[in-house]
Formats: C-alpha cells, sequence, structure tokens
C-alpha cells in the first residue's frame, strides 16, 4: 500500500503515482471519503465471497454429478482388457491405448470469467453508488470531519437549550419541528410538543396567529399566560433552508417592570429640567411660589399648595418656630373656590402635623395613607377630616430652604385615584422644593432690595407739593419691576410768584440710580434757589453729573487696584444685589432733564432740556400739541453743547405735561408710536383736572409689566390777578424815592394790607435808595399781592448787594441787614438786563407789629452789624 500510494512527504515521482491521485480523489480524512473506501471495501468482499462460494460450489455439485459415472467407469475399467497387465506394469499411470479422460475440474473453470464479469460489474454499480453517495454527504456536512460535525452539535445542542432565549422551528404547513428548553417554559409547552400542529398546542390567540401567519415580526409584545414576551419571527427559505419559519421568544415581564421605573426616572428627570426653566422666571416671590405648584401639578401630585413665613414676603430674613405664621400663596389643581385654604389665607398648623413638624425639622414628611394614619389628624381633628373629605389619600409636607434657612413649606397631596406617595417619591420632592427655594429666595432678596430702593427713592420723590398759587399741578409715579430706576420730579417755588418744574432720569436702577437721582433733585433745589435761567441750571447740572461719574470711575479703579474690594451681599450662595466695582466703570454713564419756569404775570413759561422727552401742552381749548424745545445732549457725557432755551406763553387753564420716557417708550412700542397714544389719551381728558388727566394717561399707556420708571407731573396754568400787580418806573433821581414810596403804599391800602405799611416803606425806601445810587436805568419797582407781599426793585446793572460787617464809625452799610430783619425772604436774581433784588413779606405780617422806634430797638441790640 505504502508503496503503491507514496509515502506521506514524498515529492518523488513515484507520489505523483495513480495512487496518489486516487487518493486526492479520496480523501480517506474526511467522513464521505471514509465512507466511499468503506463502501468499495465491502463490494471487493463481497464480490471474492460469491466468486470463491461459486467455485466451491461447482466442485462440490461436479463431483456429485460424476461419481456414479466415476463408479461405472471403474467396473468398466476394472474390467476391461488390459487392466490388469497395466496395474502389474511398470507405469500404472500411464494411459491406455484408446482410452481419453477429461478433468472434472475443467467443468468448473467453465463458467468462471462470467463469474468475474458479474462480479466486477456489481462492484462498479457499487463503487459508483458509494462516490455519489460520498459526494452528497461531503456537500451536506461541508467537508467537516466527524469529531467537528460531533463537536459542533454537541455546541449547538448545548448553547439551544441553554440559552435565556426561546427558539421555534415551524415547518412551512404549520408544525411545530423544534423548540428549546426556554420555549417550552414560557410558552408551557407539552413534553410530545414536536411534530405537533401549532393549532394543538393550546397557545395565547393572538400568539398562535402569529405564529401561523409566517409573516416577519420584530419585538411584538405578546401575553403568554401572565407573562409579556417579545417575538421575533422570520423565514427559513431566503437562507437555504425549508420553507418554514424560526421564531425567537423573550421574557419582558422584568423588563416592562424596569423600562417603567426608567420611564417614571426619565419624567422625573424632565420635571426637574422644567422646573429650572419655569420656576423664578421672575422676581416676584408671590409668582415663584405659583409657578412651584403649577409644576408640580399634575406630572407628579394632584395638588400641590405653598406657604412662605411672613417676613419673606417683606424680603426680611424669615425664622421659623413653633406657632410661625404662614400666608398661603398658590394653590394648584383645585378650583380656589374649592382650596380648603385659599390664596392669602394666614395659616397657622398645630404643633404633631406633619406641616409643623416639616418646618421644625427642616426635613421632608411623607403620609403615604392617610386614612389609616391617626397621628397627623390628632393635632387637629377637624382640619384633617376636611382634607379628608377632599378626596386627599397621600402628602408629602417639604420645608423650603435656601442657605439653610427655611422659607415656607411646599405640599403636595394625592387623591385616591393615583395611587399614594412612596418612599422614593421623598427625594424627588425634596430636589424640587430646593430649586424652588433658591428662586423664592432669589425675589425674597430682590424684593428687600427692590422695597429699600422704593423707599429710599420715594423718601427722596416730592412727599407732597408745595403751595403755591401758580400752578395746580397732581402727578404720578410707578416704579419699573424690573427695579426702582432714577425718574424724579418736582415742584419749586421760585421769587415773583414763579414756579419751577423739573421731570429727570438717571440712567439704570436699583440703590444706586436712586440715591444718585437724590443727590440731582438736591442739586436742582440749590441752583433754583439761586433763580437760575433754566439754560444755566442744566449747565451747572451736567459738571455736577461729570463730576460724579469721574469720582466714582476713580473709586472704582482704586477698588480694583487693590483696595478694599469687600463682598456683596449674596454674592457667595445666591443672586448678587450687584456686581463688584469693575476697572473703567463709568457710574451714571447720564441722565435727562426737563426744567421749565412758569411765571403767572402774563403766563410766560421758559424751558429747557438736555436729552429729555420734550412736554406736551394741553391749550384751554382741548388741542394737544407738542412744542418744539431745543434738545442737548443728556447730562454727563461730556463735550457739552451750549443749552438753547424756549418761551411759550400760556393762557390761564393750559395744561403742561411733563413726563419721563418710560411713558412712552416700551417693548412694545416706539418713540413715536408713544407720543400718538399720548395724544389720544391727553385729547380725550383736555376738559378734566390735572388729577384725572394723569389718571386717563397711565390707563391708557401704562405698559403690563412696565421695564421702565414713570414719572408724570401735569400743571394746569393760572394768571395772577392784574389788579394785584403794580409796578411804577423811577427815575434816576432820589427825590423820586418818596414820590415811589408814597404810591406803594396806596396800593397797599386799595389790598388791605395797610399792616405791611411800614415795613414795607423801609424795604422800598432802602431798596429804591440803592438802585439810584448805585444802580443804573432801567429802574423799576413791582409789587405783586399773592400768597406773601413781594417786593421786586431792578436795574440795569448786575452787580449784586451783600450782607458785610459794618464798623462802629461807619455811617452806612447797615439798610440791607434792617431789609433782611423785617423780610421773610429776599434775594437777588439777574436778568438778561440787570438784576432784580425781592423781598417777600407774610401777609400777616409773621413778626410783631413793629412801631415807631422799632429800628432803634434793633439797632441798639448790635454793636457791630454788617453793612451794605
Amino acid at each position: 500500500m505504502t508503496e503503491f500510494f507514496g509515502r506521506e512527504g514524498d515529492d518523488s515521482a513515484s507520489s505523483r503515482s495513480p495512487g496518489r491521485r486516487l487518493r486526492s480523489l479520496l480523501p480517506v480524512h474526511g467522513a464521505a471519503s471514509r465512507a466511499l473506501v468503506l463502501r468499495l471495501a465491502l463490494a471487493v468482499l463481497s464480490a471474492v465471497a460469491v466468486v470463491g462460494a461459486l467455485v466451491v460450489r461447482a466442485e462440490g455439485a461436479g463431483a456429485q454429478e460424476d461419481r456414479p459415472r466415476y463408479l461405472a467407469g471403474a467396473t468398466v475399467s476394472a474390467h476391461a482388457p488390459g487392466t490388469v497387465a497395466a496395474m502389474t506394469s511398470r507405469d500404472p499411470t500411464a494411459p491406455a491405448p484408446g482410452i481419453h479422460v477429461q478433468r472434472a475440474g475443467e467443468r468448473v473453470v467453465q463458467p468462471l470469467p462470467l463469474v468475474l464479469g458479474a462480479a466486477a460489474g456489481g462492484l462498479l454499480v457499487v463503487a459508483g453508488g458509494a462516490a455519489w453517495m460520498s459526494r452528497r454527504l461531503r456537500r451536506q456536512t461541508h467537508g467537516l470531519r466527524p469529531a467537528e460535525l460531533r463537536r459542533r452539535y454537541e455546541h449547538h445542542d448545548a448553547v439551544l437549550h441553554a440559552v435565556r432565549e426561546g427558539v421555534l422551528v415551524i415547518s412551512g404547513d404549520g408544525r411545530l419541528l423544534l423548540a428549546n428548553d426556554e420555549a417550552r417554559r414560557l410558552l408551557a409547552l407539552p413534553a410530545d410538543a414536536e411534530r405537533r400542529p401549532l393549532a394543538d398546542l393550546d397557545l395565547e390567540p393572538r400568539l398562535s396567529a402569529l405564529l401561523a401567519s409566517g409573516r416577519e415580526a420584530t419585538d411584538e409584545v405578546l401575553p403568554a399566560g401572565d407573562r409579556l414576551i417579545a417575538v421575533n419571527v422570520r423565514p427559513t427559505a431566503p437562507h437555504g433552508g425549508p420553507a418554514g419559519t424560526v421564531v425567537t421568544l423573550r421574557d419582558t415581564t422584568e423588563l416592562r417592570t424596569l423600562a417603567g421605573r426608567a420611564g417614571v426616572a426619565q419624567e422625573r428627570l424632565k420635571l426637574i429640567y422644567d422646573a429650572g426653566l419655569r420656576i423664578g422666571t421672575t422676581l416676584e416671590v408671590g409668582r415663584t411660589a405659583e409657578e412651584l405648584a403649577d409644576v408640580a401639578v399634575p406630572r407628579f401630585a394632584d395638588v400641590a399648595t405653598v406657604e412662605l413665613l411672613e417676613p419673606v414676603l417683606r424680603g426680611d430674613e424669615p425664622a421659623a418656630g413653633p406657632g410661625t405664621g404662614l400666608r398661603r400663596l398658590a394653590v394648584s389643581g383645585v378650583p380656589q373656590a374649592a382650596a380648603i385654604y385659599r390664596v392669602g389665607e394666614d395659616l397657622r398648623f398645630a404643633p404633631g402635623t406633619p406641616m409643623a413638624t416639616a418646618l421644625a425639622s427642616g426635613r421632608p414628611v411623607l403620609v403615604d395613607d392617610l386614612p389609616r394614619s391617626d397621628e397627623w389628624r390628632r393635632p387637629d381633628p377637624e382640619d384633617a377630616q376636611r382634607v379628608l373629605d377632599a378626596g386627599i389619600r397621600s402628602l408629602i409636607a417639604v420645608p423650603l430652604q435656601a442657605r439653610g434657612v427655611v422659607l415656607g413649606l411646599a405640599n403636595f397631596w394625592r387623591t385616591g385615584s393615583a395611587g399614594g406617595f412612596e418612599e422614593e417619591d421623598l427625594a424627588f420632592a425634596e430636589e424640587l422644593a430646593a430649586r424652588a427655594a433658591v428662586a423664592i429666595d432669589n425675589a425674597r432678596r430682590y424684593t428687600r432690595e427692590h422695597t429699600t430702593a422704593v423707599t429710599l427713592q420715594r423718601s427722596l420723590l416730592p412727599q407732597t407739593l408745595p403751595e403755591q398759587s401758580a400752578l395746580e399741578a397732581a402727578h404720578r409715579y410707578l416704579p419699573a419691576l424690573a427695579g426702582v430706576g432714577g425718574d424724579w420730579f418736582d415742584v419749586i417755588p421760585l421769587p415773583g410768584a414763579r414756579v419751577a418744574l423739573v421731570v429727570g432720569d438717571v440712567v439704570g436702577h436699583g440703590l444706586h440710580a436712586a440715591a444718585t437721582m437724590g443727590r440731582l433733585r438736591t442739586a436742582v433745589h440749590n441752583f433754583s434757589a439761586l433763580d437760575l435761567p433754566p439754560d444755566e441750571l442744566l449747565n451747572h447740572l451736567d459738571e455736577l453729573v461729570t463730576h460724579i461719574d469721574t469720582d466714582e470711575a476713580g473709586t472704582a479703579e482704586a477698588g480694583a487696584n487693590g483696595g478694599d474690594e469687600g463682598t456683596w451681599p449674596g454674592g457667595a450662595d445666591g443672586a448678587a444685589d450687584g456686581p463688584p466695582a469693575q476697572p473703567g466703570r463709568t457710574g451714571i454713564t447720564g441722565a435727562t432733564c426737563l426744567y421749565a419756569i412758569y411765571d403767572p404775570v402774563g403766563g410766560r413759561t421758559t424751558l429747557a432740556r438736555a436729552g429729555h422727552p420734550g412736554p406736551a401742552v394741553i391749550a384751554p381749548d382741548g388741542t394737544v400739541s407738542f412744542p418744539e424745545v431745543p434738545v442737548s445732549p443728556p447730562l454727563g457725557l461730556g463735550g457739552r453743547e451750549p443749552v438753547e432755551t424756549t418761551e411759550l406763553t400760556l393762557g390761564e387753564g393750559s395744561r403742561l405735561v411733563l413726563y419721563t420716557d418710560g411713558l412712552i417708550e416700551g417693548s412694545d412700542r416706539d418713540l413715536g408710536r408713544g407720543l400718538d397714544l399720548l395724544r389720544t389719551a391727553l385729547a380725550g381728558a383736555a376738559d378734566r383736572a390735572p388729577e384725572q388727566i394723569c389718571t386717563a394717561v397711565l390707563d391708557t399707556m401704562l405698559p403690563e409689566h412696565p421695564s421702565d420708571d414713570i414719572a408724570l407731573l401735569v400743571a394746569r396754568t393760572r394768571l395772577l390777578d392784574p389788579g394785584r400787580v403794580a409796578e411804577w418806573d423811577v427815575p434816576s433821581d432820589p427825590a423820586a424815592v418818596a414820590r415811589i414810596r408814597s404810591a406803594c403804599l396806596r396800593t397797599l391800602e386799595s389790598w388791605g394790607l395797610v399792616a405791611l405799611s411800614f415795613t414795607t416803606e423801609l424795604i422800598l425806601s432802602e431798596l429804591i435808595t440803592n438802585a439810584i445810587r448805585y444802580g443804573a436805568q432801567p429802574i423799576r419797582v413791582r409789587l405783586l399781592h399773592d400768597r406773601a407781599l413781594i417786593c421786586e426793585v431792578s436795574d440795569g446793572t448786575s452787580a449784586s448787594p451783600h450782607l458785610r460787617r459794618a464798623a462802629t464809625t461807619d455811617e452806612g452799610g447797615r439798610g440791607l441787614f434792617l431789609v433782611a430783619q423785617f423780610a421773610q425772604r429776599w434775594g437777588t436774581r439777574y436778568t438778561p438786563d440787570g438784576k432784580v433784588i425781592w423781598t417777600e413779606q407774610t401777609l400777616d405780617g409773621g413778626r410783631p407789629e413793629p412801631g415807631p422806634d422799632a429800628a432803634d430797638d434793633i439797632l441798639d441790640q448790635w454793636d457791630d452789624v454788617p453793612a451794605l
């Protein structure tokens, strides 16, 4: 065999012998090849056995047939002549002459070729059949060795029965061909389920219909007894197999439970995210509490209520304790009319209730089954029964805490239909309340700052308008919801029965803007006391704002370069009240102002403005106009141009309307639209009093959420009765003093002011004499009978008299001192043509009635007095 097939690894010519080629055609390593060789060997052995059997049988049969013949022949031969001689001869085996003997074996050999041919044909048939079967078997087993086939079968069989996924193989005619152990467990299949039709397996109707349909399916969840299984169905024909389907089954009962929990967790995360977006959109405590209640219902609770401690509502630091009063600020989930406690009610929870316990401990309290719990009902049975009657069955009371301070309480309620709260809900409720508490605390601190700023703002604004007779005035001031700004208004009485009207606006909001507004308002009062015209007053105000900006910028830069930085309130754990100073901070960055002076003698009004909206005027006939007033740049911006003034003559009963830009501008309208609305509002209220005009304007123009302060000032003009005005021209002659003095006394008598004759005569004598001696023409004297008696002496020079101390040897210098003593007020104002020295005396005298010796009595008290 070795020589025929060649040795293993031999590359010689003998290795390429026909035996090697035969071995290549019939490899003995494959299962199919081994089967072929075995069949060939069996065929050869069968052929050899058949031939041998035939030979043996042929010999036996020939011997049986020839035996009689042999006996007969032997008998004949024994009696034949020469037999005895042959037997006794030297060669008994030599044939006798004439006698021929045929061997019996020849008869056997004669049919042997036929037998061998038949055996060879049979062998060829067997070999061909074996080769064909071997090829088919090799193709079906993919040339795998038996050991590999056995290993794979054992492995696949183990996997099929050990995998935690059911597997079914179903034939094309709807019979179950194979089911693994998991499929039997999931479907509760009987032991003899294989080879049976699906209709006989008592499966769930929907599952049986799906398996019998043969359609593809992917993770279809169907019931199977008390389980839910995910079913996948795929046909086997496209993959080279017979028509049928393979089905995989996966138990999703626990997965569904886990998926439900994951869904709840995902919903909770989304709710927390939404809470971060929806809670704290404003800096109003009440609105923030409402946002918390609205977020919780219905995604977490059926009913939610929020109660805050009383100090929180005022912006103060709260302190929770036994019996602490709370106010309900929000209810969600039930109508207000059906709520047990309504919004705005003051509450006090009895000790031992879940709410009181949560406030005292600072930890959330859960009562999962209110009807079965007696502890929470015992402290307050009446209110507890009201809760149960409302259908409430479960409660979580969570304290609202920020920076370790309890601000209030959030209560989450569920009805019986929704299922009670569980322990795992506590953490979520606490997280939701914590986020809301931060927003509420920010709103509280803003409320504190806002209240402080509003208090400061209102303290700096006029509390009441001063008494004067030139105007009937009304005003409104509304702080912005986003923060107090720097808007202000003022009505300032001026000498000569005149009145100054002021409206201004400081850029920015908060305490800084309010404080700066107070500084500017004080400055305007001071400049007005100097009786400056509008243009000069605004120039001085601009310089002041510039100095304020420069000082604050220097302070901010010094602080940034190593000064005491300080700490802003709340900067470490909440929204800061304001940013720290930064290098280059420019302070106010500007302010605007409109300043007008109204003179009731003739109705002349002088106006000037710096970056501020112009006024509106309602004429006596109801016509509304916006007079042109030259505008100058806002205050404090530097590079100031000369301020221009405008003069208007207003008839009696005209309304002068001054306002800030917050009234006419906003996010919903521009300047032009705002002015049109203002014109419409004023035209509709043209015949009303200033108070009614203010109300009508705000009703028409006030936005729902003002983003800027609004200051509004409406003044109806009056004219001084001409019969209460007296004027005289004074020549430059000292002799004229007596004549003018006499005329003035006659006028006082006609006005019923005889009691003021002596002091007025003394004051006029001094002022007229000084004007003649030191002044220049034109010299005029004017008396005004208003709320006081006003004496004015004007001349053409700008030199102003002033008090000075006169020596004992001086002959003069005491006249102005006498004027200051007898007049309630006195002063000097400058005009384009010179100056006016004025005095005011109360109509009732304001002082003890002076006698003839009053001047001497006063002088006797002073050894050394200021002199003119």
